[in-house]
């Protein structure tokens, strides 16, 4: 081999794997912990990352001279939409980072933009939040405000004082086209109609994830089996699943365990965290007038206070919303925000202004509750603990650093936790209007006393399905 041939070769294989770390960095799945790191942080933590955000107001402590690329009120076709990210990215390295989760049908990256003071690593103890879009193609606005949020949280970081505080305290990962094949054929000005809705091979992405009440039938689809291994490896608490078609923030659940003839018709389905459901739609609807004003779209009953609970709208089988609810403990609410799928770009400037607050105000609340460690007696940290509150029967479990996160309305509560090989435990803790609630909490081993008819009681009654 020529010598020239050989650095070449050696320069790729060195892009490569760095390329790769920087992925798996962003991801958060090479960051070094031990007990020392996660002792250090608890005498603080919840000082410097605790507290819910400061109410709305500027600040021009910081001088942002931003220099990224421009950015109109018009719709990106992949590729545009894929260089923009690039040289958003490139502008802002310090607060952005780029990857794909997966490629879809037909070869396109399924991109995901990181916002945060810190983008290419997790800090433990700061939650990780998520809005997808454009999971059906043809709906078509929130995936051009997804590049305007980014943008927004990006160039009025160190002016705005709520945006600087959500960016110096959450990671927030974007992800502007779930079904970017769908997109590309569907049709600007086409309020109606299914032309993009679908990905390439005909599937409705939102009827093809894994349904708690019913089997799913329907073949797993790549664009899916990428979501569901992102969500199985980031620990989300709080995530906007962005449609068009109607005006009103949806939650769970989306299905209902009535017989097939009950549930072709509509009717509540209530999850055990509905206060806390109820609680997040408002956040978002009260924020934006129309919403929440119950304005209804041309055909379809008015929605009080502009929100619904899923299956009280339609029902539907394997909905994503209840997928990450119930299979990973993530609060995933669906935000529809516009009567017309894809309407002209002239209209972006006001769906965006209609909808900036809302956005920004909703990942605040992964901030509110309860979060903490779990840790073994020597400091360690304990991964896979299972746990739920006490009467709310999903749960969710630690990362592998020991962390939890849980978005729990003011009041007494109880948390129960389960880990193999160690006792079981409840603990009582409260949950103020004002802050989140810090409990770290340390499990003991097993003692020897046969706690096995608590425990498969216990835990048989939540559900934990494997990713």
């Amino acid at each position: 081999m020529k010598p020239a041939v050989w650095y070449l070769s050696m320069l790729i294989v060195a892009f490569l794997y760095f390329y790769v770390l920087a992925v798996q960095y962003i991801r958060a799945a090479e960051i070094p912990h031990s007990p020392r790191t996660i002792a250090a942080i608890l005498p603080t933590y919840g000082k410097n990352h605790g507290g819910l955000p400061p109410p709305p107001q500027k600040s021009h402590r910081l001088q942002n001279t931003d220099q990224g690329p421009s950015l109109d009120f018009s719709y990106h076709d992949h590729e545009s939409l894929t260089n923009w990210l690039r040289a958003r990215n490139a502008a802002s390295p310090e607060l952005t980072a780029l990857y794909s989760i997966g490629r879809s049908v037909q070869g396109r990256d399924l991109w995901v933009m990181v916002v945060s003071s810190s983008p290419y690593k997790h800090v433990l103890g700061v939650p990780n939040v998520k809005y997808v879009a454009n999971m059906h193609g043809n709906e078509a606005v929130g995936r051009e405000l997804m590049l305007h949020l980014i943008n927004t949280l990006v160039t009025e970081y160190g002016r705005d004082d709520y945006i600087t505080w959500l960016l110096d305290n959450t990671r927030i990962h974007i992800m502007p086209s779930m079904n970017p094949d769908g997109f590309e054929v569907a049709k600007e000005r086409s309020c109606d109609g299914g032309v993009g809705r679908y990905n390439a091979m005909g599937f409705d992405l939102n009827r093809n994830f894994p349904d708690y009440f019913k089997q799913n039938n329907a073949r797993t689809q790549p664009e899916t089996e990428f979501v569901k291994d992102w969500i199985s490896k980031i620990q989300f608490v709080l995530s906007g699943n962005i449609h068009g078609g109607a005006l009103v923030a949806s939650y769970p659940f989306d299905n209902t365990p009535n017989s097939i003839f009950k549930s072709l018709s509509s009717t509540k389905s209530l999850s055990p965290d509905d206060d806390v459901f109820k609680h997040l739609a408002t956040v978002y609807a009260s924020n934006n007038k129309r919403m929440s004003e119950g304005r209804a779209c041309k055909g379809q009953e008015p929605f009080k206070n502009g929100i619904t609970n899923g299956a009280d709208w339609y029902p539907l089988i394997g909905g994503m919303q209840d997928y990450n609810y119930v299979w990973h403990g993530c609060m995933e609410i669906t935000l529809e925000i516009s009567c017309c799928k894809y309407p002209p770009a002239s209209d972006l400037t006001r769906y965006w202004e209609e909808n900036r607050e809302s956005l920004i105000r909703f990942l605040g609340e992964a901030h509110r509750g309860v979060r903490g460690f779990v840790l073994d007696e020597a400091g360690n940290p304990i991964e896979g603990a299972t746990m739920k509150i006490k009467d709310k029967e999903v749960g969710f479990r630690s990362t592998r650093y020991g962390e939890f996160w849980r978005i729990v309305l003011p009041g007494r509560h109880i948390l129960e936790l389960y880990a193999d090989g160690f006792d079981p435990k409840e603990v009582d803790f409260f949950i103020s209007e004002e802050r989140p609630t810090i409990l770290n909490v340390t499990l003991t081993k097993a003692s020897g006393i046969d706690f096995s008819p608590l425990v498969n009681y216990d835990v048989s009654t939540i559900n934990f399905p494997n990713p």
